[in-house]
């Protein structure tokens, strides 16, 4: 069946900052869908609250918007009822690795097969500016106006050592090489983790096109061996130990693992909302809370 990026557009025009990474991140997102072929019936994208999470009011599949660093929890919900669904959780950097940090890591380790894109722009953008888990360290925002103190996250290395099977970074300057990645998670059974470095044009004046145009490199081009877990760790630490002299972007590791869904008796037959509950009797469950 074929898809068009026609089909998955909404009306609904994107109020975000002229020049925004988001737009970018949306393009990835709906190209990919469209040249997968997947129907606009079978995908639900999951957000919580940030610039970037208004991204189901765009897109015309199933959607739902979640509470601040929520989306995952939900994303795993919606996959547990019906695993047939192809699930995209999309998530900001503040949302997902601050608030939503500890969800993150425990859907890593499940293995749920669904995708979690995270719009990396390295700062709150919706509140105007503050810094976030991944600020760098010493950049001086409206929250840190004597400079970031704390060493930033590093969600590449969280995600391989909790155990999502496939890990990668992608830069909302490159829409071709970003949708490939966002191609790749999708068709990967398992939980899969898409970090995109994308450039806050308002508030970030640090992390601009020009800074990441100047320093980052493809996985692929380096010789990249995605099935080697301690070089991946290696290279995700490479930008801080380089001090981001240089960047990498692509696909961190890879592996196959049995998902979460696989695990689950329930689930081998059918989906769940597929399972006729006509003859349940929950007259007991009723009576305890007579």
């Amino acid at each position: 069946m074929m898809t068009t990026i026609n089909e998955i557009t909404c009306n609904e025009k994107p109020q975000w900052c002229v020049g925004c990474g988001d737009f970018s991140v949306l393009m990835g997102i709906k190209t990919a869908i469209a040249e997968l072929g997947i129907a606009p019936h079978e995908t639900v994208l999951v957000s919580g609250i940030g610039c970037c999470s208004k991204s189901p009011h765009y897109v015309n599949t199933y959607g739902f918007e979640a509470l601040h660093g929520r989306s995952l929890p939900v994303a795993s919900a919606i996959k547990l009822a019906n695993h047939k669904l192809n699930v995209i959780a999309i998530s900001g950097d503040g949302d997902g690795y601050g608030i939503g940090v500890q969800h993150f890591i425990h859907i890593g380790r499940r293995n749920f097969d669904l995708t979690y894109i995270v719009c990396d722009n390295q700062l709150y953008g919706l509140t105007t500016g503050q810094a976030s888990p991944t600020t760098i360290k010493g950049t001086k925002s409206k929250s840190t106006p004597h400079g970031v103190i704390e060493t930033q996250f590093n969600p590449i290395a969280s995600a391989i050592v909790n155990g999502a099977t496939y890990v990668a970074r992608a830069y909302a300057g490159d829409l071709k090489h970003m949708t490939e990645i966002i191609k790749g998670a999708i068709t990967h059974r398992g939980f899969a983790l898409v970090d995109v470095f994308q450039p806050c044009v308002t508030f970030n004046k640090l992390n601009t096109y020009q800074w990441f145009q100047e320093r980052v490199y493809k996985l692929q081009d380096a010789g990249h061996n995605t099935g080697d877990k301690m070089a991946a760790l290696a290279r995700a630490w490479e930008e801080t130990n380089s001090e981001y002299k240089k960047v990498p972007i692509g696909v961190f590791y890879k592996e196959n693992r049995p998902t979460y869904e696989d695990e689950l008796p329930q689930l081998k037959e059918k989906p769940l909302v597929w399972h006729d509950i006509s003859n349940v009797d929950i007259s007991k469950a009723y009576a305890e809370f007579e």
